[in-house]
C-alpha cells in the first residue's frame, strides 16, 4: 500500500515531532488538535527545530519553508478523512485513545491504516473498538522524534502482515530503524526502561543514595547518556506512573508496583520538566 497523505492526531511533544518527520520526508501532513493554542505552539516548535537543522546545514532555509508548507493544522478531526495513514499521539490514557479510535474508524477511508504512538497501551485492545483491527498497529516513536532513530512497531493480535510490512517499509523510508514488538504490556522499550526508573525512585525513597549519586552511577558506571531520575523528569513523572500502572495491572507481578514516592510526586504536581519541578528544578 502506498502512503501519501498522513494525519497526526495530537499536536503535543510527540505529535509535532511526528508531523515534522513526515513533512521533512515529503509527506502531506494534517496536524489535528482540539485547541488553536496547541496547534500554534506545535508549529512554533517545529519551526524552531527546523531552524536548528538549518543552523547545522542539515537543510536549507528554502527546505525549511517547504517542510512547514506541507503541514496543515486543523481543529476538526473530520479533516483526517483523506489520510492513507493516521497516527494517534494523544495522552497516554486508554479511555481517551479508545474514544478517538472509535471516532476515527467512522471517519477514515476503509484502506487507511490507523497507528498509535502509545508507549504501553494494548494495540489489540485499541483495535477491538474499531471495524479494522487488521489495519491497527503501534508506531512508538522516541522523543525527540526528529533526532531519535528508533521506532518500536507493535503488532496487535489481528494486525495483518500487509499492514506490518507497509509500516516497516515506511519507517525505514523516514530514515528510522524499526524494531518489531508483540503486544504485551510495555512492549520492549518500557518493559525494560520503566522498571529501572522505578527502582531508581525506590533507591531515593529508601535512602540508598541521593539524587545526584543515583544518576552519576548510571551515567558513569553504565554509560547511560542521562541518569534515570533526569530521564524520568524528561519523560514526565505522570507518564512514568501511567506506564508502571499498565505493567503492574497487565502482568500482575509485584515487581512492577509503582514506587509510592513516584505516586506522591505526581499527586503534588511535580511532573518534571513540563511542570518546572520533578526530581530536579527547571
Amino acid at each position: 500500500m502506498k502512503i501519501g497523505q498522513v494525519a497526526v492526531i495530537g499536536a503535543g511533544t510527540m505529535g509535532n515531532g511526528i508531523a515534522h518527520v513526515f513533512a521533512q520526508n515529503e509527506f502531506q501532513v494534517m496536524l489535528i488538535d482540539t485547541e488553536q493554542a496547541f496547534l500554534d505552539r506545535a508549529l512554533a516548535t517545529i519551526a524552531k527545530n527546523l531552524d536548528r537543522q538549518v543552523g547545522k546545514n542539515v537543510i536549507t532555509s528554502d527546505q525549511k519553508n517547504q517542510i512547514l508548507a506541507r503541514i496543515k493544522p486543523s481543529l476538526r478531526i473530520d479533516d483526517a478523512a483523506g489520510a492513507d495513514l493516521c497516527v494517534e499521539a494523544v495522552t497516554e490514557e486508554i479511555g481517551v485513545k479508545k474514544e478517538i479510535f472509535r471516532r476515527l474508524d467512522g471517519i477514515l477511508g476503509p484502506e487507511c491504516i490507523l497507528a498509535s504512538n502509545t508507549s504501553s497501551i494494548s494495540i489489540t485492545e485499541l483495535g477491538g473498538v474499531t471495524g479494522r483491527p487488521e489495519r491497527i498497529i503501534g508506531m512508538h516513536f522516541m522523543n525527540p522524534v526528529p533526532v531519535m532513530k528508533l521506532v518500536e512497531i507493535i503488532r496487535g493480535l489481528a494486525t495483518s502482515d500487509e499492514t506490518y510490512e507497509t509500516i516497516r517499509a515506511l519507517t525505514e523510508s523516514l530514515g528510522k530503524t524499526p524494531a518489531l514488538a508483540n503486544d504485551y504490556p510495555g512492549f520492549i522499550a518500557n518493559r525494560i526502561l520503566l522498571p529501572m526508573i522505578n527502582e531508581a525512585v525506590y533507591c531515593l525513597m529508601e535512602g540508598v543514595a541521593d539524587r545526584d549519586a543515583i544518576d552519576t552511577v548510571m551515567k558513569l558506571g553504565m554509560n547511560h547518556p542521562m541518569g534515570p531520575l533526569t530521564l524520568a523528569d524528561f519523560i514526565g513523572l505522570d507518564v512514568c506512573l501511567a506506564i508502571m500502572e499498565v505493567l503492574h495491572e497487565g502482568l500482575g507481578d509485584s515487581k512492577y508496583r509503582p514506587c509510592p514516592l513516584l505516586r506522591n510526586m505526581v499527586r503534588a504536581g511535580h511532573l518534571g520538566r513540563k511542570s518546572g519541578r520533578g526530581f530536579y528544578a527547571y
